[in-house]
C-alpha cells in the first residue's frame, strides 16, 4: 500500500463514529516530554514510504559530502576565496578559524518539501545549532500511546526513528575521546540571554536525551569556566559542549571573544571538545547550494555528482554585488522569472529576509535583488508542496495542508523526521515561528517488511 493509500486509510478510520484517532493530536499536546514544546499539532501524523526516505537521506549524504569538498574542487583549497564569495565577514571567519576545525561532521536537520513526485531539498542546516532534535521522536512516540493508533500502525507497518536516540548515540561516540569507559558529561551552551528565546527548546531536548538514557546540562556560555584545560559548569566538569551558539554572535557582541575564551582554552586544551565545529555554519550557507546547482561552477564534479544534485536540489544561484555588475544574463533571467522563485538570504535562518517573488510586484522584487546582493543572497525555484489530505476534527470536513519535511542527519546517516505544516495557500514559507497556524506532525514512514513502531534510523535497508 502506498503512502498515498495510508492516507486515504487512516482519514476514513479517523471519521468513523467512536473512533479515538481524533484524540491524537490532543494526547500529544499532554505529553510530559513536550511540555516545553507550545505548538498546536496536526490533527493527523504525516506517512511517507521508508523506500524513498531512505534514498532522500543517502542522496543528501552524497550532496553533503560534495559539498564539503567545494573549498578543493571549486577553489584549490583557498578558503579566503571560498568564504569571499560565501560573503562571510572577517569577523565571522575569524571566529570560525579561532576554533580550528574546518571540516565537520554530517550532523544536522535538512529542510525539504514533497512536490509530489519526490522530495526536493530547501537547506541542509549542517550543524549542532539546528533545532528540533527533541520534538520530532517524543511527538512520534506520544502518537503511539494511542492504542487506536498503535493498532493503525501495526496493520499499515508504520514506524518512526527517533532523533534524539541518534543523538545520544552520536554524543557517546564523540564523548568517548575524553571519557573512556563512562557517560560523557554534555552541555548545551547557548549564547548570553539565549535560554530567554530558546530555552524551552533546549530544556525539550534535554527531556528527550534523558529519556533516551543520557542526562545533558543546559547553560548559557556566560555560565561556564575553564579550569585545568577543561570547562566547568560550576563544579561539574564538561566533557563535550553541544554548540548551541554561531560565529555572528562571537563577532558581533563587543565582549564576544571575552565569553568564549573559557571555552577556545579547553577546546584548544583538548580537555573539552566541540559538538559541532563552527566550520557547520560555513557550510550551512545557502550560497553552498547555489555553487553546486549552477553548471557553469561545476566542471571539476562527476557526472553522477551533477545528476544527483539536479534530482535533489531545485535551480539554485547566487546573487551577489559582483554578480549584479558581471553577470546581466543570470539577473536578467531572474527579473524575468520573478514568479517562480524565492530569494533568501545567506546566513540567515528561519525566513529570515527571504522575499517571495510570486508575492511580489518587478519593482519590489528588483529593489529585493539589489538590496540584499550586498549581504549576499540566493534565488531559488519554487517548490510547490503536494497537497497533505487531512480531516478537522471538530468539522468532519476534508482540509488541504501544505507540509516542509525535517530529516535528521548523523555521520551514521538517516535519524528520523517530522514536519510542519500551514493550511494550503495560507504561507509561502512553513515555519512554527513564522505562521500562527502552523501546526507540528509526526512523520511515520511505512516499511515494505512486516515491522512497526519505533525502529532504528540506520537500521538495514
Amino acid at each position: 500500500m502506498s503512502a498515498e493509500r495510508v492516507t486515504a486509510q487512516y482519514n476514513e478510520e479517523f471519521r468513523t463514529p467512536g473512533s479515538s484517532l481524533p484524540t491524537v493530536a490532543q494526547h500529544v499536546k499532554g505529553f510530559p516530554t513536550l511540555a516545553f514544546w507550545h505548538s498546536e499539532y496536526l490533527a493527523r501524523p504525516l506517512f511517507v514510504a521508508e523506500r524513498e526516505i531512505r534514498q532522500f537521506a543517502d542522496d543528501l549524504q552524497h550532496l553533503i559530502e560534495t559539498l564539503l569538498s567545494l573549498p578543493d574542487r571549486m577553489f584549490g583549497g583557498d578558503l579566503d576565496a571560498f568564504r569571499s564569495v560565501l560573503g562571510i565577514s572577517d569577523g565571522r571567519w575569524e571566529a570560525i578559524r579561532g576554533f580550528g576545525d574546518v571540516l565537520p561532521p554530517l550532523y544536522g536537520r535538512a529542510d525539504m518539501y514533497h512536490d509530489g513526485t519526490s522530495f526536493k531539498l530547501l537547506e541542509t542546516n549542517l550543524g549542532s545549532e539546528s533545532g528540533a532534535w527533541g520534538v520530532a521522536g517524543e511527538i512520534s512516540r506520544a502518537t503511539m500511546e494511542v492504542d487506536a493508533f498503535a493498532d493503525f500502525a501495526r496493520r499499515n507497518r508504520l514506524g518512526y526513528a527517533d532523533p534524539a536516540r541518534a543523538a545520544v548515540e552520536v554524543l557517546r561516540r564523540f564523548g568517548a575521546r575524553v571519557a573512556p569507559g563512562r557517560e560523557p558529561v554534555v552541555a548545551v551552551l547557548e549564547w548570553r540571554g539565549g535560554l530567554r528565546d530558546y530555552g524551552e527548546l533546549w530544556l525539550n531536548f534535554q527531556s528527550a536525551l534523558r529519556s533516551a538514557g543520557l542526562d545533558i546540562l543546559v547553560a548559557e556560555v556566560s555560565d561556564v569556566h575553564e579550569r585545568g584545560g577543561a570547562l566547568y559548569l560550576g563544579d561539574t566538569r564538561i566533557d563535550v559542549v553541544y554548540r548551541a551558539f554561531v560565529p555572528d554572535q562571537i563577532a558581533e557582541e563587543p565582549d564576544g571573544w571575552d565569553l568564549v575564551a573559557p571555552l577556545l582554552r579547553a577546546h584548544r586544551a583538548g580537555g573539552t571538545l566541540m559538538w559541532t565545529p563552527l566550520s557547520s555554519n560555513m557550510f550551512a550557507n545557502k550560497a553552498c547550494m547555489a555553487l553546486l546547482s549552477d553548471p557553469a561552477r561545476r566542471r571539476d564534479l562527476s557526472e553522477d555528482e551533477c545528476r544527483l544534485i539536479d534530482r535533489v536540489l531545485p535551480w539554485t544561484r547566487l546573487i551577489n554585488t559582483d554578480v549584479l555588475k558581471t553577470d546581466t544574463d543570470l539577473v536578467d533571467e531572474c527579473l524575468e522569472r520573478r514568479e517562480q522563485l524565492i530569494l533568501k538570504v545567506n546566513a540567515r535562518g528561519g525566513g529570515a529576509g527571504a522575499v517571495v517573488g510570486w508575492e511580489t510586484d518587478d519593482a519590489t522584487w528588483r529593489r529585493a535583488l539589489e538590496n540584499s546582493a550586498a549581504e549576499g543572497c540566493v534565488v531559488q525555484q519554487r517548490v510547490i508542496p503536494r497537497p497533505e489530505v487531512v480531516v478537522d476534527p471538530v468539522s468532519g470536513k476534508t482540509e488541504e495542508w501544505h507540509a516542509a519535511y525535517g530529516m535528521f542527519y548523523t555521520p551514521q546517516g538517516w535519524a528520523g523526521t517530522w514536519a510542519k505544516a500551514v493550511p494550503a495557500g495560507s504561507a509561502s514559507i512553513i515555519g512554527i515561528m513564522a505562521n500562527a497556524k502552523a501546526r507540528s506532525a509526526a512523520v511515520f514512514h511505512q516499511s515494505e517488511l512486516p515491522a512497526w513502531g519505533e525502529v532504528p534510523a540506520n537500521a538495514a535497508k
